[in-house]
């Protein structure tokens, strides 16, 4: 569930509150770093869970010429709340719904010959010309066409556009290891990617744009700019990897706050177990604090036993197993009301946790701590208006 709101003025049981305000200044940031190329608003899985249609506006606002999502889906929806301009969609399967893409004026990603029929069949039904951009695989090894395909894809590709089934719109890859600085990948794939242009640029290809650089290349790596870059994580606040900076280093803004109202406060005795399976036995009489968020909203179960919480000022650790709905800290004997507000990850200025920390405990990234954020949280949108 994605909803712009005022704040409620009954309390919820949790609440993520996405502060537009940051995510202008975020992007006014990155186009900072970048300037000179145009920047894609990557909003793919509900703007990493912050909800698409309204970050992608409040992006648009600031400065963003391009919009990204990974599904034609997700794009489509975006085309469908009145979002203008350019969007990009990459992730396709065969039967996938091109002709509707077209008609919605998206950017069309192909990494393959059966891509490139299906796209220039539907464009034949559609009436109309498709947006087009081929993707290279210069090393990641995931999507894209590899170096020995690229002649024959490129080839197809502009008997299409000369046939006004296609516009070559764009040529673009994707980075394995910019958020390793040094990796030696790096030079090897952007070696690959000016390659493989050049090679379609020279059959005919005229691109409106080129593009390789994510967050991390975009904060870290000016020659990897090119015409466009696309900004995902970075964008939402949060640094792409520790090893190159704090947000604060690059100028950025945590731009969610995850919080939830205690259900419950009392007082048990020591040796008495907590959740499931007794992980967590009290060391001695204390007060114990129901925190209504589960697995089932995102939280990590691998969380149990570590993740941060602050309540009342004071920073808490999850006491035992996180459950489906709910998870328990030990308040130490301290008694704050049912009710009081318990922050697991903000901006961390208030002394609250942040999305970095709780993916250090859960041995992952900060992308997943927030993009797993379930939809039974509301998402209450605040400095939506523009220039806030």
């Amino acid at each position: 569930m994605s909803e712009t709101s005022a704040v409620p003025t009954a309390p919820l049981r949790a609440r993520a509150e996405i502060d537009l305000g940051a995510l202008r200044a975020n992007v006014r940031a990155l186009r900072a770093r970048a300037e000179g190329a145009h920047l894609m608003a990557v909003v793919k899985s509900d703007a990493y869970g912050h909800g698409a249609v309204p970050c992608a506006r409040a992006a648009l606002d600031a400065g963003a010429t391009w919009l990204g999502t990974a599904t034609p889906e997700e794009a489509l929806a975006l085309r469908a709340a009145g979002l203008p301009g350019r969007i990009m969609c990459w992730l396709w399967v065969p039967g996938g719904p091109w002709r509707q893409a077209i008609e919605a004026d998206l950017d069309v990603s192909v990494s393959g010959m059966w891509a490139l029929r299906e796209v220039t069949a539907a464009a034949r039904e559609a009436g109309r010309p498709a947006r087009v951009q081929l993707k290279a695989d210069t090393g990641l090894g995931r999507n894209g066409c590899q170096p020995d395909d690229w002649p024959e894809l490129v080839a197809e590709a502009l008997e299409a556009e000369a046939a006004g089934l296609i516009r070559v719109t764009g040529l673009w890859s994707h980075f394995a290891c910019a958020d390793e600085p040094g990796h030696p990948s790096i030079a090897a794939q952007l070696t690959r990617f000016r390659e493989m242009v050049a090679h379609a640029e020279e059959r005919g290809v005229a691109p409106e744009v080129r593009h390789i650089a994510n967050s991390p290349a975009t904060l870290t790596l000016p020659e990897t700019h090119f015409d466009l870059v696309r900004t995902g994580i970075a964008m939402y606040g949060i640094s792409p990897s520790p090893e190159l900076g704090t947000p604060a280093d690059f100028g950025l803004r945590p731009v969610m706050t995850l919080s939830a109202s205690l259900a419950l406060v009392k007082r048990v005795p020591g040796g008495h177990g907590v959740s499931y399976g007794h992980h967590y036995v009290t060391p001695g009489e204390t007060t114990l604090g129901l925190v209504p968020l589960g697995y089932a909203d995102g939280i990590p179960r691998h969380a149990s036993g570590g993740g941060p919480v602050l309540i009342d000022g004071k920073l808490r650790t999850v006491a035992g197993r996180v459950a489906m709905d709910q998870f328990v800290v030990d308040l130490g004997g301290d008694e704050p009301g049912a009710g009081t507000r318990a922050v697991l990850f903000g901006p961390g200025d208030g002394g609250e946790p942040t999305a970095e920390d709780w993916a250090q405990v859960c041995g992952t990234i900060a992308y997943e701590i927030v993009t797993r954020i379930g939809t039974r949280v509301p998402r209450v949108h605040v400095n939506g208006e523009t220039g806030g």
